[in-house]
This record gives structure tokens, sequence and C-alpha cells, in this order.
């Protein structure tokens, strides 16, 4: 009996084709193996730790840490707009800083168009960072608070005098000027 009786040309595709889905599956069943054997490692690391540690709690340790100062006051306040804008102003700059470094990589390839188109870029990027520094946001300068002040009027004695007046009348009488 031939090899080539047992095996015609459609049943080795068959077979190929089988062959390749089986492999495809055991290299799909190798990373299903290596997240598994991650995720044991992982939750044995933390099972561990709870369990060898010691659990030894008192007010100082169980204090907020905040950088070796004692915490004063709630944390839920409202932060100032400056970390905000500068958090900002930052992560676009370094998205845009981190697109310089593939075409500084390559830029010979791309020619005098590649070039000229990075030329643009820069351009736009020193752009807006001339609007962020003639805006101020560069500036950290923690600016004066602006007091509002309200011209009320209050009734005293069947007149309406507003606020300041009624301070004016007061100072008056104590005698000072």
């Amino acid at each position: 009996m031939e090899v080539s009786s047992i095996f015609t040309t459609e049943s080795y595709n068959i077979f190929i084709i089988e062959l390749q889905q089986y492999l495809m599956l055991t290299e799909f069943g190798k990373v299903f193996i290596f997240l598994l054997i991650g995720a044991i490692f992982v939750a044995l690391g933390l099972i561990g730790a709870w369990i060898f540690r010691p659990h030894r709690p008192y007010p100082e340790k169980n204090a907020t840490y905040e950088c070796g100062e004692e915490p004063v006051g709630s944390a839920w306040i409202r932060l100032n707009v400056r970390f905000y804008v500068t958090a900002l102003v930052f992560l676009i700059f370094d998205v845009e800083v981190a697109v310089l470094f593939p075409w500084a990589l390559i830029y010979r390839q791309f020619g005098l168009f590649g070039f000229f188109e990075m030329a643009v870029f820069l351009f736009i990027l020193f752009v807006g960072y001339a609007y962020v520094w003639v805006k101020g946001d560069l500036n950290w300068d923690k600016p004066k608070p602006q007091i509002p002040t309200f011209n009320r009027t209050i009734v005293t004695a069947g007149r309406m005098k507003s606020v300041s007046a009624i301070v004016d009348d007061n100072k008056i009488h104590e005698g000072v000027e």
C-alpha cells in the first residue's frame, strides 16, 4: 500500500487545516495558562501578606498621612483651578513631545515633506506655548484674593441706610474719623 493512496490531496488539506486550528487553540491555551498562573501568583501573594502581617492598630497608625503634616479640616475641599490647568497643559505638551521621538528616529525617510510637516507641528506647539504663557497659566504665583463687597441697605428707625453709611455714623458717634 502506497502512502499516496492513503493521503489524497483533499484529505491532506483537511488534515493541515485541522492541525493549524489545533495548534492555534494550543497557543491560546498557553496565553490562558500564563494569565491563570499570573492571577494565582498575585492572589497567593495577597493572601500570604494578609496572613503573615502584624495587625496592631493604634490611633497614629490609623490617622491619615499627609507628608508628615497633621491633617486639618475635611478632605472634601475645592482645589484651586491652577492645579487642573497645570495638569492639562503638562498633558498636552507631554503628548505632543512624545510624537517627536518616533519622528526623530526616521525623519530622513520622510524627506523634505516630513521636515516641513514637523516644522508646522512645532510652530503650532510653540503658538500654544506662547498662548499659555501670555495668558499667565504658567505663573504659579498666588493671586491676591478679591473679597466682594456688597452695598446692603438696612432699615433703622424707619429710615433706609446703606451698611457703609451706618458704619460711618458709628465712627462719628465713637469719635473715630
